[in-house]
């Protein structure tokens, strides 16, 4: 910070806050003259992107039913990623968190991709990638994926107090303070921050932390004193810097842009569990992870996709399924390709072929070609349609019920009526 006589390096600090001014005279008065109180353009930019939450969560594939939950992890020994504890704990997520109720992705800082590289970062979250885990682009969208978030689990990291001061609730699986400036505000909140317990089941804590959530303000006013001012400010002081005079024009900041599409792609065995609540009524849980929760009830089953790395499990599935255009001449058609998948895999009972939201065909062992098409605006994924028709069938009841009345599914807090009709 002090060159070898004793003055600033830097013609200028910026800070976003008073309080690192305060900090900066204490450690090093020296300094304290450079110090420039230009805001977070950063935070700015979140600021200016909350009105485009449900675009952002869109993007990621999260149904209006469903809760996303961001893994964060910073660059450290100690953090969530450092420390072993996120690996350890995907497989746990994946097995406890029904697939229809929560979307996961995880924000990891550039230098765990840098120092450890892609293509290494990948396979080893590889089953957590097929079970539904989302890696979020460390560079580019982050931010979004903070501002759809409806919890996040995280460490000592920056991006964990910017959900923080979103008002997002927030539950720490790493907290060291060693690091941190005691006076510092992020040592603050990570002293006192909930923890999340590993001994724990984890579905139970999530839960407790978004429904009893109160924002804290305390990260919000430190994240910025000036928000909405670092463009202005900033410009003002480069062009200081540099002694030329500064435009006349607006200074402003890039928007966040909006990610591409990104749905959960779930194409590890899916543990099914299913309970029939009245006439054409069906209640679906799905699990990616290797087992159920241990508190799941319902008769259950396996819906196997057909691209799945396991393939061996194909040979036991009950429901085998895969995603794609109705017209993609690969296939043939999807009356075809449920000819052909019924073929391959005969002790299979119906096999579905999903053509867009909410629609699918599928056909029975015994041969029945049906369609299956949810009410319009319907968002989750329409294997879980087909996995409750087999339900019903596998239990006896009669096709006839749900092709004159339809089929009710009931999927987490969400209830879909989906219409079934023959050929």
């Amino acid at each position: 910070m002090l060159d070898e006589s004793g003055r600033p390096l830097a013609d200028a600090l910026v800070l976003s806050h008073p309080e690192q001014l305060e900090r900066l005279r204490a450690v090093c008065p020296e300094a304290a003259p450079t110090g420039v109180l230009a805001g977070d353009p950063c935070w700015d930019r979140m600021l200016a992107a909350r009105p485009y939450r449900e675009r952002y969560r869109r993007a990621l594939g999260v149904g209006r039913a469903q809760r996303l939950v961001v893994l964060n992890s910073t660059w450290n020994p100690d953090s969530l990623f450092g420390d072993d504890i996120l690996p350890s704990l995907l497989p746990r997520l994946t097995s406890e968190l029904p697939v229809d109720e929560y979307r996961l992705a995880a924000v990891l800082h550039p230098n765990v991709w840098y120092g450890h590289g892609p293509g290494q970062l990948r396979a080893w979250l590889d089953r957590a990638r097929r079970a539904g885990l989302t890696l979020v682009d460390p560079l580019h969208g982050w931010r979004q994926a903070l501002l759809a978030a409806d919890a996040v689990i995280g460490d000592h990291g920056s991006v964990t107090y910017y959900a923080a001061a979103l008002g997002t609730p927030v539950l720490l699986g790493a907290a060291p303070l060693t690091g941190l400036a005691p006076d510092a505000p992020v040592h603050a909140f990570v002293r006192t921050a909930p923890r999340l317990d590993p001994a724990l089941p984890l579905r139970p804590q999530l839960t407790q932390l978004i429904d009893k959530h109160s924002p804290l303000p305390e990260p919000a006013a430190f994240t910025s004193s000036v928000p909405g001012e670092s463009a202005t400010r900033l410009r003002r002081l480069f062009y200081d810097i540099i002694g030329i005079p500064e435009p006349d024009a607006p200074a402003l900041l890039e928007p966040l842009p909006l990610p591409p599409f990104e749905p959960a792609a779930h194409t590890v065995p899916l543990q099914v569990l299913t309970t029939l609540l009245g006439s054409g009524e069906v209640s679906v849980v799905r699990y990616a992870g290797p087992h159920p929760a241990p508190d799941s009830t319902g008769e259950t089953h396996m819906a196997v996709h057909e691209d799945t790395r396991e393939q061996s499990q194909l040979s036991l599935a009950d429901v085998v399924f895969r995603h794609g255009a109705a017209d993609d001449p690969r296939f043939g058609s999807p009356a075809l390709w449920t000819t052909e998948t019924l073929a391959r895999h005969p002790q299979c009972a119906l096999a579905a072929y999903i053509t867009g939201p909410g629609t699918c065909t599928v056909r029975t062992s015994d041969d029945t070609l049906l369609h299956l098409r949810a009410e319009p605006g319907a968002d989750s994924d329409p294997a879980a349609y087909a996995s409750a028709l087999y339900a019903w069938l596998a239990s006896g009841k009669s096709l006839r019920e749900v092709v004159a009345q339809g089929l009710t599914v009931h999927m987490g807090g969400a209830v879909h009526r989906v219409r079934v009709n023959c050929g």
